[in-house]
């Protein structure tokens, strides 16, 4: 009987450390839970993912966040580089050690954003002016517009237009504006070019804008800010579209207008434990001053 007894026990013991093994949370790993589910605090080094130069995004993000000192962008030389929103967003959503930016607009499922000193980056907080990372979208075009795309962009900044960008998760640009009042009878081809974070909203616009003047194409290109400005400075195309202020010298040759408000969102993989940071963390991470999460704890 005890020998049966002590075979039961070492089997036993046995079974408990196989379970232990298999356990993140056991054995600490950067994806441990908690009992109540919760991701605990990932370790090692930090994957910082940035926006390529050009990109609209990029240029506000580090303006806002000090990365962009005297004139300096000062982003980590090791940082991943994504050509757009979803290469962020996947990079991000594939490894537990990342963090990246992208368009509040933008955010879903499959990353977390975190807060900054304390807000939750959420189109309320943005409207409030209480979320510290925000910018405006903007579109612009050089000389006098076409009829057909002059009644686009009334379209975009009437009450209409601004309440599709509430629908979608920003803020409007402008407030009580007035109502749309074209007729349905405009025809023609529109070229819009530039920001792959403003494209989302652009679509959105031009599908509804369409809906209500269906002799109308619109050719929407995402393809950067910088990219768009170029375009309309050049005439290839009747409007570009910028998720950054324009630059003196585009100011210079470009009439703009600010379509809708966006904040923009830090996010870290969704089996990452940190809910917020500061930013002036935000800076330090961006720009390869702190390596490692367990720095930030």
């Amino acid at each position: 009987m005890q020998l049966k007894s002590l075979s039961k026990l070492v089997l036993s013991l046995g079974a408990v450390g196989v379970l232990a093994a298999c356990d993140p949370a056991a054995t600490g790993g950067d994806d441990a839970t908690s009992d109540n589910g919760a991701s605990e605090a990932t370790t090692g080094t930090i994957n910082v993912v940035s926006r390529e130069d050009g990109s609209g995004t990029r240029g506000a993000f580090t303006e806002i966040t000090g990365v962009l000192e005297d004139d300096v962008d000062n982003t980590y030389v090791e940082a991943v580089i994504q050509n757009g929103t979803e290469g962020v967003i996947s990079t991000v959503s594939q490894d537990p050690n990342a963090i990246g930016y992208i368009s509040l607009g933008s955010l879903n499922d499959n990353v977390k954003g975190v807060a900054i000193d304390g807000v939750e980056p959420t189109s309320e907080t943005v409207q409030n002016n209480s979320f510290p990372i925000a910018r405006n979208f903007n579109i612009a075009w050089g000389g006098d517009l076409e009829a057909v795309a002059q009644d686009f962009v009334d379209f975009i900044m009437s009450a209409e237009g601004q309440e599709l960008a509430l629908e979608e998760g920003y803020v409007e640009a402008v407030v009580d504006a007035p109502a749309y009042e074209g007729d349905g009878s405009q025809t023609g081809t529109i070229a819009v070019v530039g920001s792959t974070s403003v494209t989302p909203l652009m679509e959105v616009l031009s599908e509804e804008y369409r809906a209500l003047n269906p002799e109308v194409q619109i050719d929407i290109t995402s393809n950067g800010s910088s990219a768009g400005m170029t375009s309309a400075i050049d005439g290839t195309a009747d409007i570009g579209m910028a998720s950054r202020e324009l630059k003196d010298e585009e100011k210079a040759e470009l009439t703009s207008k600010a379509i809708a408000v966006d904040g923009i969102a830090v996010v870290v993989n969704k089996n990452n434990g940190i809910e917020g940071l500061t930013l002036e963390q935000v800076k330090q991470i961006f720009t390869g001053e702190v390596t490692n999460w367990e720095d930030l704890q």
